[in-house]
């Protein structure tokens, strides 16, 4: 059954004990794409993960994973789905090439040594195929976890947290290879808590918060509702008044003032407001301007300041 979304959840909840770790989860992830799914320690990412993966039946809800009903046809969505977790799960005895040659034969591929050569090649690990995955370095065990998940050509693949712990490299190898699988048609979806780590590779960013989706969008859709903040430095405290008039005009924020460094900044959600257009205006007004910037936010920005509303409305 082909559907306009990989992954589609409605109201899915999920109770360990007294713990209410899912409380009515909503997501829509379209095909083909990458779905950051962001959110702090214990707001129900992994226990979204899990469900979405068959690893746990939900208590509530439903969902839809590849055009399947997650608890009605379990065995068709693990058919169609590739997971890897926070942690290498590869067998540390084994060489590169004995792991991935045991996945191909367990998925009853009929040429599993070609397989696992063409994947040890895509993720630059040919040269270590015939050593004992123990003696690999965390990264190169990450990116061998990865391999072994594409064995059977997912159609979602679900990556847990997948360079947690990783050095800046390693990750980097690891968004090259999420990069390659969205041009190649999987659909990712992907926890994180690298903040740049969505920012890099997510079409749509869902924020979990509480068990719950609270904000969904791009990255720059939700960076818009943080806005861009404006800062200028002026020559004296009377230009202060003057240049805090012209902030209050350009982007209706309120102008905060910092009085020992001389500067006055506001929010706007204006995405026309320009550096020149600041200047041209400040200079208009007769504002002895020393210094002018914009400064974008940042997902950080965006995840501080959702995740704050979240708990003033609880």
């Amino acid at each position: 059954m082909t559907t306009t979304y990989a992954v589609l959840s409605e109201g899915l909840e999920k109770r360990f004990g007294e713990v209410r770790a899912l409380r009515g989860l909503d997501l829509a992830v379209p095909r083909g794409t990458v779905c950051g799914v962001l959110g702090p320690n214990g707001a129900g990412k992994t226990t979204a993960v899990r469900l979405l993966t068959t690893l746990l039946r939900p208590d509530a809800g439903s969902a839809r994973v590849a055009g399947h009903d997650l608890v009605r046809e379990a065995a068709a969505v693990r058919r169609a789905i590739g997971v890897t977790g926070q942690y290498a799960s590869v067998d540390g005895d084994l060489t590169g090439r004995q792991n991935l040659r045991l996945f191909a034969r367990l998925h009853r591929m009929r040429a599993p040594n070609e397989r696992a050569g063409e994947l040890l090649e895509r993720f630059g690990l040919a040269e270590a195929a015939d050593r004992p995955a123990a003696t690999y370095s965390g990264g190169m065990r990450r990116r061998l976890d990865l391999a072994a998940s594409l064995v059977r050509r997912p159609e979602i693949l679900f990556l847990d947290e997948p360079t947690t712990g990783l050095d800046p490299a390693s990750r980097g190898a690891i968004w090259d290879a999420v990069r390659e699988l969205k041009a190649d048609g999987t659909t990712v979806l992907l926890t994180t808590q690298y903040l740049e780590e969505a920012d890099q590779l997510a079409d749509d960013i869902a924020l979990v918060d509480r068990g719950r989706v609270a904000h969904t969008g791009s990255p720059a859709q939700l960076k818009a509702v943080v806005g861009t903040y404006v800062e200028v430095v002026v020559a004296g405290p009377e230009a202060l008044v003057e240049a805090a008039g012209v902030l209050d005009r350009l982007t209706g924020g309120r102008p905060t003032f910092d009085h020992e460094r001389m500067a006055v900044g506001a929010v706007t959600r204006d995405t026309t407001l320009t550096l020149p257009r600041l200047v041209r205006e400040l200079d208009a007004a007769g504002v002895p301007l020393l210094d002018a910037g914009l400064k974008p936010p940042t997902l950080d920005d965006v995840f501080l300041r959702l995740t704050a509303e979240q708990e003033v409305a609880v």
